[in-house]
Order: C-alpha cells, then structure tokens, then sequence
C-alpha cells in the first residue's frame, strides 16, 4: 500500500463510493457508550477465539476473492458446483506452489549464508578504516565473527581431521525403540497437523461460502438487517466490492512489482532472484512495512555476497526505479486499488491486527478495515468506526476553513484554498467557501461564542488568506486579459468559464474603480477584502476599507473621485436598517456613484434581495455583487428634502401664536 492511496480528490470518492455522508450531532443524540461495549466485546471475541476465528476470516476474505471468477466460469456455461470446485482447486493449487518454491529458496539461500561472511566482515572492517568507526560498527563486526565461528565449529564437529588432539565432548544421545514406529511417526507429522486442519478447514469454508453465497446473504440480511433491506443490500454489496478490488488489483499491481524485481535482480546477479520478487508480491499486501522489508532483505544479501559496493548500489537503482513507477504509474491507472481508509488508519489497523492476530493479521488487516469502515457508513451506531477509518472528508470545506480561521493558521488554509483551485476560479473558492465560512463565524458572534478578539484573528487570518492568494488573482487576471484580447481580435464573445454556475460571465472591469467597505464588524470587512479580489481579477482598480473607517469620515478621504461604483459588505441578514442607513450616507455625499449593498446569504442561489431605498443596488452572493459593482447602469439620482432642525422652545412658541390667532 502506497503512499499515493491518500492523494484523491473528494469528487473521485464521490463518484465510486457514493454521496459523502454529512456529520452532525444533535444535542438529544443517544450516547454511544453501548457502542463501545460492544466494541470491546468484540475485541475480546476477536482475541480469545483466534484459533477458530482466524481461519474463518481468511475463508471469507478468499471468498469475496474468487466469487467473481466462479461467476465468471457459471456465465460462460459451467455448473455451479464444477465452477466452484475448479476455482477454489486451482486457487490453493497456486497458493501451495508458491510456498513450496519459497521454502525451496530460504532453504538454498540458509545454506550459502555461510559462505558470505567474509565479505561482510571485509565491508565492515572498509568501513572502520574509512574513518566512519564507532562502537555500533565495532560490535557488528564482533557480532558477525562469533557467528562465523559457530557456523564453522558446527561443520568441523562431526569426524573432521586435524581434531584428535583435543579431547572429545560428551555427546547426549536418544535411543529410539524399533518397536514403536506409530510414535516415531506421530512426532515428525504433530507439528505439521496445526496447519494442515487449518487449511483444510478454510478450504472447505470458502468452497461452501461459494456454493451458499446467496443463501447465506439472505441469511445475514435477515439477521442484521430485515428492517431495511435497501441499506444492509448497499453495505453488503459495496463491502464486497471494495475488498474484491483491492484484493485483485493490489495483487495485479504486486505482480507488476515483484516480477520486474526478480528479472532485475537477475540481470545484476543476485543470487535466487525468484524468492526475492516473489516475497516482494507477498510482503506488499502489509501496509507500508511490507515493501521496507522486501526492499531490506535482497539489499543486505547484496551487501553479503559482492566484495565491492557497485552491486548494493544497482540493487538500490533497482527498487528506487520500480517504487517510482508503482506509485507514479500503475497505482494511478489501476485505480482500483484504493481502499477508501485514511493512510493513518491503514498504519493503527496493520498495528491492531498485528497485535490482535499476528503476522496473518497483518496481511488481513487492509480487508478488515475496510468492512469495519463499511459497517459505519451504513450503521449508525457505529458512524465513529467510518469517522476514524474513512478517508472521506468528514467537514465541510467551509467548516475546515472556519476552523482554520479560528485557529489562525493561515498557510493549512491557504493548502486548502490552493487544492481547490486546482480545479476552479477564485470566484468559486470565495463564493462557495470563503465566503460561507465567513457566515458561519458570523452565526457564532451573534449567538455570543464569538469574542472581539476571536473576531480580530478570524480578520487577520481571511487577510492572509486573501494576500496569499493574491499570485493566483494574478493569473486569472492575465487569463482574463488574454481572452479579452482574443474576443477582441475575433471579434465574437468568449465561451463562459468553467466551473462558474451562472450563465454569463463577469463583465470587464477594466477602467472601472470600485471601492469596497465592510458594514459593522471586522467579518464584514474581510468579506469585503474578499469582493475587492474578485473585482480585481476583472480588471477592475479596487480600494478596500474597514468598517472603523466609516465613522470617523476618513471613508470619505479614502473613496477614489472616479469611482464608478461603492460597495457596502454585511454578514447579517438582518442589517438591513444599518444597510440604509450606510448607503444613504454615502449616496448623500457622492450623488454621481453607483452605491450598492451586499447581505451574504449562506445558500448561494440567487433570491429576491431587500429594498434598502436609495441602494442603486442589493446583492446577496458574490457572483451578483461583482456583477452589479462592474456594471455600466448610471446611478439613481435621488434628492432627498433636507431637514430644517428648529429649537424646541421656538417650535412650542410658534405653535402658542398659532393657537391663540386661531
């Protein structure tokens, strides 16, 4: 398992494994500490009955493995028995060749070790005398010559000459009865029947499974899951499926690994090339850990049998090529191979497995995993196992950016930001997710979670984040001058960008200048910041403000003479009073420029905006705010009666008078 597993885009997951699951908890949500009972319970199952439990597991993961070559055989025509019979046959006949030739290997590659040592303690005294001495080589180097030593005390103990003159060592001997060959026989074939009834047993296990495989779904539907049929059929037949896979094309990417190897090792000359490419299959389906130790074990042999180090170095030339194009290409066009699990979660399941079942959990640990992150997807007692393992996303990108915000960190939001635009415009990012955050933090300051100074980092956070991106505005700018230019030369309209929901495009800022001004607080004037950068990427010349700067006049000094149009930003939905008010003030103040108000709305579809009276505009997303803020319409030219203020004692005086003529 790769490192490249982890590397999906969430429209690719939503493609093959379904709509994301959205998370949530509700205050009255159930507590969960059944769940974990049961969980633990399951644990101890797991460890006290793995005896019986493990070669079940192994059946049934063989079993989702061959289901698909015995229904293919049955389409092409063969019986159901035959094509069961015939699948798991040639299955474990494969299986039982490739771990005789394997042991034929590690007992030929036992047997010449002896004759390596030599060169181990040449490269290893090279090394001392190179300079690189230190107490670990030291004690290498003794280690291996007292090995070396008892290797060849054990060769020259039975009869060899030169050995008279020291005296002999009594030698323990069992005298074995004639009489009871029954006994004999017991003790030589004893260890071998642990693991043959095992193999017996999961042979007969998958060919029954294979045999009853709808049978026994209808038995487990009934079971677990008869009060929904829809849900357990999808869990059981999206399980299957993604095990299926991975067991498949993980095997076909293993081969594409391991048999390269063993060419590659053959042409260099390592000794028994074919054990070494063959653990490569094997030791590949143990995440992570498997392929170090199968790139270890022909590098040390290496080590061991060439004099000099040209031969450690094409070894290493060898996997670095092979690792490089496993991940970088076949991993990539076989796609199947993904698991959907998190790359951390794939490490703590090998681990647990490891420790729960062994090196065979290891191996089975991936598969595991993957039907425990099925389980949680469809079973809502166990949402927190699909949570832990998945590699789904489990927030929304606005509730990951908020986070991000919150927590000041504004170069992770700006990996965030910059993955998304792999695929999209800024004005997307800002309008589906910046923008949306914003709304959140406004939702949290108006339920009084928020503080002023949680505010401030939030602001200076989004700046970041907007100054960061700044290089990417940039692009799109000369993107958008680049087809401006070919329209022009064309002298007919260019086709509309991708990925932006609205039927036209935004129209050309440039030569226009727009000023743009947060309304009440400081999440105002970072969506205002935001507006200002899409204006930008318009060709537009933009000059953005706080709120602190309106009611101290200096918006007054700050906003261009020849603006041609004034934005006001509000998170609030209900600042429609405080919205009126702002908009009068500077439509009062500049009669001749288009001023407008912006009441970010959280569902980006476009409603009908409130009337704010002298607003020559109201928009509620990003995409209409640009649209109106870019806009050639003239601004409405309202005259508002100035109000004539009196004192009160002159106006109680002049009534009085009016009175008594009357």
């Amino acid at each position: 398992m790769s490192s490249s597993d982890a590397k999906i885009t969430e429209a690719e997951l939503e493609n093959d494994l379904g709509p994301r699951r959205v998370y949530s908890t509700s205050p009255s949500a159930p507590s969960r500490m059944p769940a974990f009972a049961s969980v633990l319970a399951v644990i101890a199952i797991l460890y006290f009955g793995k005896e019986v439990l493990l070669p079940l597991a192994i059946a049934v993961l063989l079993t989702f493995a061959l289901a698909p070559i015995s229904s293919r055989l049955r389409k092409l025509g063969m019986p159901r028995i035959p094509a069961v019979i015939v699948t798991v046959v040639i299955a474990f006949l494969v299986l039982v060749l490739f771990g005789l030739v394997v042991a034929g290997h590690v007992a030929e590659v036992a047997q010449n070790l002896p004759a390596y040592q030599g060169n181990i303690i040449a490269k290893i005294r090279s090394l001392q005398e190179s300079g690189t001495d230190s107490g670990i080589v030291r004690r290498l180097t003794s280690v291996v010559e007292s090995v070396g030593r008892e290797l060849s005390n054990a060769e020259q103990r039975p009869g060899a000459p030169g050995t008279g003159s020291r005296p002999r060592e009594p030698v323990l001997v069992e005298i074995f009865a004639p009489s009871r060959p029954i006994e004999t026989l017991t003790s030589l074939i004893g260890p071998l029947l642990g693991p043959i009834a095992s193999l017996g047993l999961i042979i007969v296990v998958v060919i029954f499974m294979l045999l009853e495989r709808e049978e026994l779904r209808d038995r487990f539907i009934r079971l677990v899951g008869y009060g929904d049929l829809h849900r357990t059929t999808e869990a059981i037949q999206e399980a299957g499926s993604r095990v299926a896979r991975y067991l498949l094309m993980q095997l076909v990417v293993n081969c594409a690994y391991g048999v390269p190897l063993a060419l590659g090792l053959w042409a260099v000359g390592i000794p028994n090339p074919a054990l070494w490419g063959m653990l490569a299959i094997v030791l590949r389906f143990v995440p992570y850990i498997g392929p170090v130790i199968a790139t270890v074990l022909p590098l040390f042999l290496a080590f061991a049998v060439d004099p000099g180090w040209s031969l450690v170095l094409w070894v290493g030339a060898i996997f670095l090529v092979l690792e490089l194009t496993s991940n970088n290409v076949i991993e990539p066009w076989l796609y199947g191979s993904r698991t959907g699990l998190s790359p951390l979660a794939i490490i703590v399941a090998a681990i647990f497995w490891a420790w729960l079942w062994g090196p065979v959990g290891l191996v089975l640990s991936t598969p595991l995993t993957v039907c425990l992150a099925v389980l949680g997807r469809y079973v809502p007692q166990f949402e927190f196992l699909e949570v832990v393992f998945g590699s789904d996303p489990v927030l929304d990108p606005k509730e990951r950016l908020y986070q991000r915000l919150l927590a000041g960190d504004p170069d992770e939001a700006t990996d965030y930001a910059e993955e998304f635009l792999e695929e999209d415009y800024l004005e997307d990012y800002y309008g589906k997710v910046a923008i949306p955050a914003l709304l959140l933090a406004e939702k949290d300051r108006r339920r009084g979670v928020l503080t002023a100074e949680q505010m401030e980092q939030v602001f200076g956070t989004a700046i970041t984040l907007v100054s960061n991106l700044a290089e990417i505005a940039q692009e799109e700018e000369q993107e958008e001058e680049e087809e401006e230019e070919q329209k022009e030369a064309a002298g007919r309209p260019s086709p509309p960008k991708e990925g932006n929901g609205d039927e036209s495009e935004l129209p050309d800022g440039r030569g226009k200048t727009v000023f743009c001004v947060g309304g009440r607080g400081p999440l105002d004037d970072a969506s205002a910041a935001m507006l200002a950068q899409i204006l930008q990427v318009q060709g537009a010349e933009v000059v953005a403000a706080r709120h602190s700067d309106i009611p101290n006049r200096r918006a007054v000094s700050l906003v261009p003479k020849q603006s041609n149009a004034i934005v006001v930003c509000f998170l609030n939905e209900d600042s429609t009073r405080h919205a009126t008010i702002l908009v009068r003030r500077f439509k009062r103040i500049y009669p001749a420029i288009r001023v407008g108000a912006v009441l970010w709305v959280e569902n980006q579809k476009e409603r009908q905006p409130p009337a704010l009276g002298e607003a020559d505009f109201v928009a509620t997303t990003l995409t209409s705010a640009a649209r109106e803020a870019l806009a050639d319409a003239p601004p409405s030219l309202v005259t508002t009666a100035r109000k004539i203020r009196t004192r009160r004692s002159s106006n109680k005086t002049g009534i009085a008078a009016a009175r008594s003529g009357i």
